[in-house]
């Protein structure tokens, strides 16, 4: 007689058969697509193979350092990631563990609290892990055929990266449930704030750079790689468990294997001690916590002003507060749509995802800008300053496309099974698009023409080329939000409230991969039909030509996709 399957197996079951689903309804919805998903995901890995492996060579080829530098920035690298999926690791499973209705639902179920936990502590580990290992993949197999290893390297490197990502899941996992028995929504909101406002100022200080001096500028390799390695001292910390992977990966490459036994197995004892202390004895700290974020009150409830509040609800006299009374100094807005844009921007600041990730983004884009001065001191050749100032353009632009893939593209699926409420309103359902297209653009050129403008001021260029390159970014944002939002109103997805999810499906992927075609295309246009490229001057024809393809692009990507959308939606069956 056959025992009856685990609480854990069924769910286990369950979400694979959904998994499995969702990957067959991605494939019978257009074969074209996902053939063109796939191609890019292949493109992708075998672009960054080759960039990798080049990148590898050339730091390879300098004498007595190279083999320095690669160890240094193995270190570095992983490092960062550590710090990078503890905190995506933290913001999804604060999500996926009291803001989740499948959670909730799951919770009034006879199945153990532990039973439930685990299963939701893996899920949040897949969904914040998967991109690491899509792009860490590259890098190792190109620095394993750069250093001619054995092939059993690979399957070590795989054992490690597997142990290595259970680590910051299992602290980011207790840290949510501690923050959410202890920490109301507003009080975990601030936290965030100020830790990363806390990281950015002090990595602001700490990558300051320091000016050569004249008697180093004959040695000024020296100089700054005395520095570089100065500054990355802290990716060596022996505690740190990205040290423990990198070390194992470079001596298992070295044919150091004992080493690198060693560094496995303190990999695989903390994983075993933290998994087995998370997997065991955290179920009746997830239901505390579980309930004590459910039950708790409004802010209002425990401030004095509640006898004020409900004599305000009885007489419904609720004059405008906070986003209300900001948009009030707007009055070309009208009624309605100053009701949507406040709707919108207080459902993004009360998900704990959006705007965790958003911190994350704008962490890196600041370490991205700080570091933009070293560039505007060392570059003196104008093609090397031709190439910087459209790479910038690029690394803006794609900036650019990630925000509008996981923010704007969701907007339409975000309002779920409520939708109908709103098509019924008189406000109609192709208004409303549009205000949260005139929303998303506004939100987005305030970054980018800023980000824009600060780069190019760190790259010291003159004020017709930084116009040029505002206008340029202008015309990608327009563009870029017009995709997002007309993509996600013709493939929505009411079924769900997690944002992450809608966009990890057929649409979302699709919409970032244009995003990505189209910023290359853009970008190539416009540096091949630079004006201030040598020799081009006396070919204004050319320059013409390519900046009105990279305008007919924009207006063929950017235009028909949110029209099919309006179409959709003026015809939208509620």
């Amino acid at each position: 007689m056959t025992s009856a399957p685990s609480a854990f197996r069924i769910l286990l079951g369950v979400h694979r058969r959904q998994i499995w689903r969702a990957v067959l309804a991605i494939r019978d919805q257009s074969r074209l697509l996902t053939g063109l998903i796939g191609f890019f995901m292949i493109g992708y890995a075998a672009l960054s193979f080759a960039l990798f492996r080049t990148g590898l060579r050339f730091i390879g080829s300098f004498p007595g350092l190279g083999s320095v530098l690669t160890e240094r920035l193995m270190f570095l690298l992983f490092a960062f990631l550590f710090f990078m999926l503890f905190f995506s690791n933290l913001v999804i499973s604060y999500t996926n563990f009291f803001r989740h209705r499948e959670t909730q639902f799951l919770m009034t179920m006879p199945i153990p609290f532990q039973t439930i936990f685990t299963f939701k502590c893996l899920e949040s580990t897949l969904l914040a892990s998967w991109a690491f290992l899509y792009l860490i993949a590259p890098l190792l197999a190109a620095y394993g055929l750069a250093h001619k290893v054995d092939w059993d390297f690979y399957f070590i490197t795989v054992v490690l990266l597997t142990l290595f990502i259970f680590l910051p899941a299992f602290g980011a996992a207790w840290c949510a449930i501690h923050l959410a028995r202890f920490l109301d929504r507003r009080r975990f909101q601030l936290l965030i704030v100020a830790s990363s406002a806390a990281l950015i100022i002090g990595a602001i200080f700490w990558l300051k750079p320091e000016p050569l001096s004249d008697d180093m500028l004959e040695t000024r390799v020296l100089a700054v790689l005395d520095r570089l390695l100065e500054k990355t001292q802290f990716a060596q910390f022996p505690w740190l468990p990205s040290y423990w992977l990198s070390s194992g990966v470079l001596q298992w490459a070295e044919g150091a294997r004992s080493t690198a036994a060693f560094f496995l197995l303190i990999l695989l004892s903390n994983v075993l001690f933290f998994g087995f202390w998370t997997f065991t004895g955290t179920g009746q700290l997830f239901y505390a916590a579980t309930s004590e974020v459910q039950s708790r009150g409004s802010a209002l409830a425990r401030w004095d002003g509640l006898r004020r509040w409900r004599e305000r609800r009885a007489k419904f006299d609720f004059g405008a507060r906070g986003i209300e009374s900001l948009l009030v100094l707007f009055p070309w807005m009208s009624g309605d749509v100053r009701a949507l844009v406040a709707k919108d921007i207080r459902m993004f600041w009360r998900d704990t995802a959006q705007w965790g990730q958003t911190l994350v983004l704008f962490g890196l884009l600041g370490v991205y800008v700080i570091n933009l001065r070293h560039f505007s001191q060392q570059l003196t050749n104008p093609f090397w300053v031709h190439l910087v100032s459209y790479l910038n353009l690029g690394a803006c632009s794609l900036n650019l496309a990630t925000l509008t893939t996981r923010f704007v593209f969701p907007q339409f699926s975000l309002e779920g099974k409520r939708v109908w409420i709103i098509g019924l309103a008189p406000i109609g359902l192709p208004r409303v698009v549009q205000i949260k297209y005139r929303l998303a653009t506004f939100a987005s050129l305030g970054i980018t023409i800023t980000l824009m403008a600060v780069s190019c001021s760190m790259l010291k260029m003159s004020p017709d080329k930084t116009a040029f390159f505002l206008a340029a970014v202008s015309v990608m944002t327009l563009t870029l939000n017009a995709m997002a939002l007309g993509l996600g109103t013709l493939y929505p997805n009411f079924k769900e409230d997690n944002p992450s999810k809608i966009v990890s499906g057929f649409g979302g992927t699709f919409c970032l991969i244009l995003s990505f075609l189209y910023i290359v295309a853009s970008v190539v246009l416009l540096a091949t039909g630079s004006p201030w490229l040598r020799g081009m001057a006396d070919h204004p024809w050319w320059t013409a030509t390519a900046w009105a393809a990279q305008i007919a692009l924009s207006i063929c990507l950017g235009w028909i996709p949110y029209r099919l959308g309006m179409r959709k939606v003026a015809h939208f069956e509620l």
